[in-house]
């Protein structure tokens, strides 16, 4: 398998965004042939402060994309109904200062994708219902899953919980939190990349997933959390969503 960075759940968070481009430019160059791919999983705007910068530098840098629930209320197409008060106060002030340019390239993502060559379905949720936004965090969950992509490798985001999910070809399934080898015989995998910009697993630093002939490498980058948290007050975002960062929660 080629090197593949994947990056899920940006958020308007381009310090975050910026420090995880650079690790992964720094990571393949040190890769035999110095090329890497990033991949994107969804939710590129929502609770952050740089939703401009964030959608123009996914758009700049991305092989493949997808949509995610916050991108896809932005443009009305999904209800803010089930949004908690933070998240829909966040989504009309993004609504507000996005411009049509990455408005149009937000509408240009897919629900679903596939990167054919190297075996991967690509989408925000779950592929099952994608459109509904469903999380996928069990191995029930994962069980009904796994019926819905033909691919080797289905790779998710929205929970902000990286993780990998291994189904083995008896149908057990077997979960990873610190990434995991992905050549077993004939077993196929569900992998959530974590999130860029809004980390909910204790850890406060970036994360995206990095994949390779190897396996899957969850791979964490410390960043200028304060210069974020600095912008959402000036933008009067809400403040749990700014304190919540140094958290990592």
């Amino acid at each position: 398998m080629d090197l593949f960075a994947v990056i899920s759940d940006v958020h308007g968070n381009l310090e975050a965004l910026d420090a995880v481009l650079a690790d992964i430019d720094l990571k393949a160059a040190q890769a035999p042939g110095g090329k890497r791919s990033v991949l994107f999983l969804g939710d590129a705007v929502g609770y952050g402060p740089n939703p401009n910068e964030c959608v123009a530098t996914i758009k700049k840098n991305a092989l493949q994309g997808v949509a995610g629930n916050h991108d896809w209320a932005v443009l009305g197409l999904t209800s803010t109904s089930y949004f908690n008060p933070h998240a829909q106060e966040a989504i009309r002030w993004t609504d507000g200062v996005l411009s049509a340019e990455n408005r149009a390239a937000l509408e240009g993502l897919p629900l679903v994708n596939r990167v054919e060559e190297a075996g991967l379905f690509l989408v925000h949720g779950s592929p099952y219902e994608p459109e509904k936004w469903h999380y996928l965090l069990d191995f029930s969950q994962a069980k009904v899953n796994f019926e819905h992509f033909r691919e080797r490798v289905c790779l998710i985001g929205h929970s902000h919980l990286p993780f990998v999910m291994e189904r083995s070809p008896l149908g057990e399934i077997t979960a990873y939190k610190e990434g995991a080898e992905l050549d077993r015989a004939g077993c196929r995998y569900i992998i959530n990349a974590g999130s860029v910009g809004q980390p909910r697993d204790g850890d406060p630093r970036a994360c995206y997933l990095l994949l390779t002939g190897a396996g899957a490498e969850f791979v964490r980058v410390p960043y200028d959390i304060g210069t974020t948290q600095h912008k959402m007050r000036a933008a009067g975002l809400p403040p749990p969503l700014i304190e919540r960062l140094q958290k990592g929660l």
